[in-house]
């Protein structure tokens, strides 16, 4: 026999008839060892009014489960139907109520999953978008210049130049290429950023290296005051990246003989860097969207670039527990400070 197969009503109904023949065996018995049929009379009424009592207790034990099942259905009804909101109407904190609440809980739970996979999904569909958008026109560049030499019989130095000009092109999809695989790497989670205690002279060090060649090449003065024995926990590669971003982006958008200098302080919970430039400035209106994914102001698309850099930067500042901050006048240069926690 198998109990789980056992409805209530046949759980009430064996129940009873137990209990009947138990008080009619127990009175039969009692009658037979006193003999007294008014005891036995007294017991049986008894016996009626605790299985009386023991009745409605039975009654009032399944109307509740019946209730709390009713709730249970609803709440799960309200679940697959995808409810954005559940009215919890508990009365008092019992077991089937704290079952209850870890429902709309877990509820609760799915509902914030699907946000957020509706989100990367949003966020996936804008990053397909905007590669699309970025690698068309090198491409389209590209296909003209190899109909060009290909359809038609060009100088040997004209054709040195097309081939210049489709290495550029080349180059520019490579460089968008790179710069895609460490977003997406970083915001996956594939790579996870190392934090130790590391010379934050020596990350801008680095960084220092990957932009010294073209600072020379607009006569750029770089100069930097960071005290040598200054260390705090970062990603040394990771931070030199962010740092790289923000120095190349100086040096792209510095007249020549301008000036970039590079400053840090220590404070009680940060640790700040300080990238100064004497460019061209950014507008106040534009500050906060300098910092979205491919974003460029209309009047410096002549110059090389593709607007994933301070992007790029300020993710990985963000994944340390940083942020970056920046105040720019039009004319006068721009400020990026870098904040990283010292701990």
């Amino acid at each position: 026999m198998n109990f789980k197969n056992f409805s209530f009503n046949t759980i009430y109904l064996i129940v009873a008839v137990s209990m009947a023949l138990t008080a009619i065996l127990f009175n039969i018995a009692i009658y037979i060892i006193t003999n007294d049929f008014k005891i036995v009379v007294l017991l049986l009424i008894y016996t009626i009014i605790f299985s009386g009592f023991i009745l409605l207790i039975m009654l009032l034990l399944h109307k509740k489960i019946t209730l709390f099942c009713s709730e249970i259905c609803l709440t799960l009804d309200k679940m697959m139907n995808s409810k954005d909101n559940l009215e919890i109407t508990l009365e008092e904190e019992t077991l089937l109520s704290r079952i209850n609440h870890r429902l709309i809980r877990m509820y609760e739970v799915i509902q914030e999953n699907r946000h957020n996979i509706a989100m990367e999904k949003a966020d996936l569909q804008e990053l397909v978008s905007d590669i699309s958008h970025q690698i068309k026109t090198p491409i389209a560049n590209l296909k003209i210049i190899n109909n060009t030499l290909l359809n038609q019989n060009l100088k040997t130095e004209i054709q040195n130049e097309f081939l210049m000009d489709m290495q550029g092109q080349l180059d520019k999809l490579e460089f968008l290429m790179q710069s895609m695989i460490k977003t997406s790497r970083l915001e996956t989670g594939i790579i996870s950023l190392s934090k130790k205690k590391n010379s934050i002279y020596e990350t801008i060090a680095t960084s220092l290296s990957g932009i010294l060649f073209d600072a020379e090449k607009k006569d750029i003065q770089v100069t930097v005051d960071c005290d040598s024995n200054l260390y705090i926990c970062h990603d040394k590669k990771w931070t030199s990246e962010a740092i790289f971003n923000i120095l190349d982006n100086a040096v792209k958008y510095t007249s020549p003989k301008g000036k970039i200098h590079i400053s840090t302080e220590c404070w009680v919970m940060y640790a700040k860097i300080d990238i100064t430039d004497t460019g061209k400035g950014i507008s106040e209106s534009h500050q906060a969207e300098i910092f979205k994914r491919f974003y460029r102001e209309e009047d410096v698309h002549d110059i090389d670039g593709i607007g994933i850099g301070l992007y790029l930067s300020r993710k990985i500042v963000s994944l340390q527990g940083g942020y970056i901050k920046v105040t720019s006048k039009i004319g006068e240069g721009s400020t990026f400070s870098i904040f990283l926690p010292n701990k």
